[in-house]
C-alpha cells in the first residue's frame, strides 16, 4: 500500500507539471518579429505529401492570411536533416518560420534527446535573426515516447509559440487522413487553421 501511494504521488507530480506547462503563458521571443516573409519549414507535413495540388498547409494558410508563403518542407526530413539545410530559411529574411518537425525522429527512433537539441539549435538560429518561431508539436497516446511532452518544454525554454498537436481533430478520422501519417487536403485545410490561429496575434 505505501509503495502504491507513492506511485500515485509520483503520477500527480508529473501529470500536475504537465498541466502547468500546457496552460501556462510563457514569455514570447520576437513577439514583434523583423524580417520580410512567413516561411514553413519542415517534412512532408509541410510539404503536403497527400494533399490535392496547391492544398498543401502553407498554400491554404496563405489563402487566409492574404500574403505569400514560402513552402520548404521536404518529405522524409529528420531533425538532422533540417538543421543542416536551415541556411535556405535564414536566406529568406524570415519574419516567421512555423515548424513541423520531430515526427520522423519519433517514427525512426532516434532518440528524442537528439531530436530536441537539434530543434532548440534550429530555432535559437532563426530567432537570433529576428523571427518569431512557431512549433508544431505532435502528441501521439501510447506512441509519442514523451514527444508531445517536450515540445512543451522546448517552447517555454526558446521562447516560441506552441500548437501542442498539430494532428488535432485530424488523425483517427478517416475522411480527413489520406494515409496513416498523412492529412488529405480537408486534413490539411483544419491543419492551416492551428498554424493561422498560432500566428494571429503576431501579424500587422
Amino acid at each position: 500500500m505505501k509503495k502504491a501511494g507513492i506511485a500515485t504521488g509520483c503520477l500527480l507530480v508529473l501529470f500536475l507539471g504537465y498541466q502547468w506547462l500546457s496552460s501556462s503563458s510563457h514569455e514570447i521571443r520576437n513577439a514583434k518579429p523583423t524580417g520580410k516573409t512567413i516561411v514553413c519549414f519542415g517534412d512532408s507535413l509541410t510539404f503536403g505529401t497527400g494533399a490535392g495540388k496547391g492544398m498543401d498547409y502553407p498554400s491554404q494558410l496563405s489563402g487566409l492570411i492574404g500574403r505569400p508563403v514560402i513552402n520548404l518542407g521536404v518529405p522524409g526530413d529528420t531533425t538532422t536533416g533540417a538543421l543542416a539545410r536551415i541556411d535556405t530559411v535564414l536566406a529568406k529574411e524570415p519574419r516567421m518560420v512555423l515548424l513541423t518537425l520531430g515526427g520522423n525522429d519519433l517514427k525512426n527512433r532516434v532518440p528524442k534527446e537528439t531530436a530536441f537539441k537539434n530543434l532548440e539549435r534550429i530555432i535559437q538560429m532563426i530567432q537570433d535573426h529576428g523571427a518569431l518561431v512557431v512549433v508544431g508539436g505532435i502528441d501521439i497516446p501510447f506512441y509519442g515516447r514523451g514527444f508531445g511532452f517536450a515540445y512543451e518544454e522546448l517552447a517555454v525554454k526558446t521562447g516560441s509559440v506552441l500548437i501542442p498537436n498539430v494532428y488535432t481533430d485530424i488523425m483517427g478520422r478517416s475522411n480527413l487522413m489520406s494515409d496513416p501519417i498523412h492529412p488529405n487536403s480537408e486534413g490539411y485545410t483544419i491543419l492551416a487553421g492551428h498554424f493561422y490561429k498560432a500566428i494571429k496575434p503576431h501579424l500587422k
